[in-house]
């Protein structure tokens, strides 16, 4: 089973970079395995319903409609005005708010590209106004956008969850630490830029001002805190946090700022059905290569194998890291994380490496990837915004990598980064 398995899937490796999509080369290389290991393929169906047949990764569907609703009702104005009248009149004033914008807009999509393309227009077109180059002004909004999976909710910690059969609600509190360090990683970095280049000062708008966008934005603001103390109190599990974030949104659309029409939830309902059936296929056609894998006792082999190679956990996070960073460059984030899963993660585990940990780090591994060339997904979507060519935007983004492997590093070798919010709360749901 090991020697047809390795075939099917050095064959599997030729036809995703052959450009076919990746669900299919999945669905493909699954059915091979069956076929020919003479096992019947109508198990093929079964494990691919079986893959998303989870309480938890309902929550999936729920934060991407969540999202859609929250973007549609145009709440970024809010924050990004909040922001700017809370930090924007320091040297590089209008990067600190646009950092500090998107680590509140985390706590609500979760989503990289999401958070790019929600605030991503007002953060750069602010930061021009004031002088800044295109290019450094896209590079830090690109930068910034990376919180937002980190920072719950987040749909990429949702999956490895799943994926990996780790508590969702560990995977959320172990993202809020390193997130917020992101951010002011980002901000230390934006000290030094703002000082090298003389970027000068905004006036302070007062304190009135201040108080009028923070009630402006505070039923917004108030999103994360719904979601996180919703889970930190007990009261909901991170799937039903999803539903309540959900009509949440609805109400500030609705009800509080009155940006949402009735006919707008017919397009935000077929987005959200388009996005989640593309996740869905991933997800049910990696748990059918997930269970060929395991049939095949592949990763039983490896694991084994790995630890005898590398006897040291740091040495093998580390190297972890270089080979998610190296394959991030490559490939779609979600996508990467279903695939090495299976390999990864039972033999972190044989190195008693903390599972919360390992995901966090997993998958800021992999949003870092997305704002790194050749197919970073977040560049091609600021390079638009900012109107610079994507060479320009991929050499300006390198120096706001820097910020973001430090906290990278610092969670690699620092476990109390990421595990001990979680226990300290005592969070354990799916």
């Amino acid at each position: 089973m090991i020697a047809l398995m390795t075939k099917i899937a050095i064959g599997w490796l030729a036809i995703i970079f052959a450009g076919v999509p990746l669900y299919v080369t999945m669905a493909i290389a699954a059915l091979a395995f069956l076929w020919f290991g003479g096992i019947p393929v109508e198990l093929l169906p079964q494990k691919m319903a079986g893959a998303v047949n989870s309480f938890p990764i309902v929550a999936a569907p729920l934060f991407i409609l969540m999202g859609n609703i929250l973007a549609k009702a145009q709440i970024t104005d809010r924050i990004v005005a909040f922001a700017s009248a809370a930090i924007g009149w320091v040297r590089g004033g209008y990067a600190h708010a646009s950092i500090l914008t998107s680590i509140i807009f985390a706590g609500m999509v979760g989503s990289a590209v999401a958070d790019a393309a929600g605030s991503g227009a007002i953060e750069i077109r602010a930061m021009t106004k004031a002088g800044y180059k295109p290019e450094t002004a896209a590079a830090i909004t690109a930068s910034a956008a990376t919180i937002g999976p980190i920072i719950p909710p987040s749909l990429p910690m949702v999956i490895y969850g799943v994926s990996a059969d780790v508590s969702v609600g560990k995977l959320f509190m172990g993202g809020v630490v390193p997130g917020l360090l992101m951010g002011v990683a980002l901000m230390a970095m934006v000290v030094v830029v703002a000082n090298r280049e003389g970027m000068r000062r905004e006036t302070f708008q007062g304190f009135r001002v201040l108080f009028r966008t923070f009630l402006s934005s505070s039923f917004a603001i108030f999103t994360p805190v719904l979601i996180l103390g919703g889970m930190f109190s007990g009261i909901f599990t991170p799937t039903e946090a999803a539903a309540a974030a959900c009509l949440w949104a609805l109400f500030l659309g609705f009800v509080v700022y009155r940006t949402l029409k009735v006919s707008d939830l017919l397009p935000i309902l077929i987005n959200s059905v388009e996005t989640t059936g593309i996740v869905c296929i991933l997800v049910m056609t990696a748990g059918a290569v997930g269970w060929c894998l395991s049939v095949s006792r592949l990763p039983q082999t490896l694991t084994p194998m790995i630890v005898d190679t590398i006897r040291d956990p740091l040495v093998f996070l580390l190297l972890t890291n270089l080979l998610l960073l190296v394959v991030g460059c490559f490939m779609e984030a979600l996508a990467a994380m279903l695939i090495l899963i299976p390999i990864l993660v039972p033999a972190a585990a044989s190195y008693g490496i903390d599972q919360v940990q390992f995901g966090v780090m997993v998958v800021l591994n992999l949003i870092i990837g997305t704002i790194t060339p050749p197919v970073g997904v977040v560049l091609f979507v600021v390079t638009r915004i900012a109107d610079i060519t994507f060479e320009t935007m991929a050499r300006a983004i390198v120096p706001w990598l820097i910020p973001l492997l430090v906290v990278l590093a610092a969670i690699t070798v620092w476990p109390p980064l990421t595990t001990a919010l979680p226990s300290l709360l005592g969070v354990g749901a799916p």
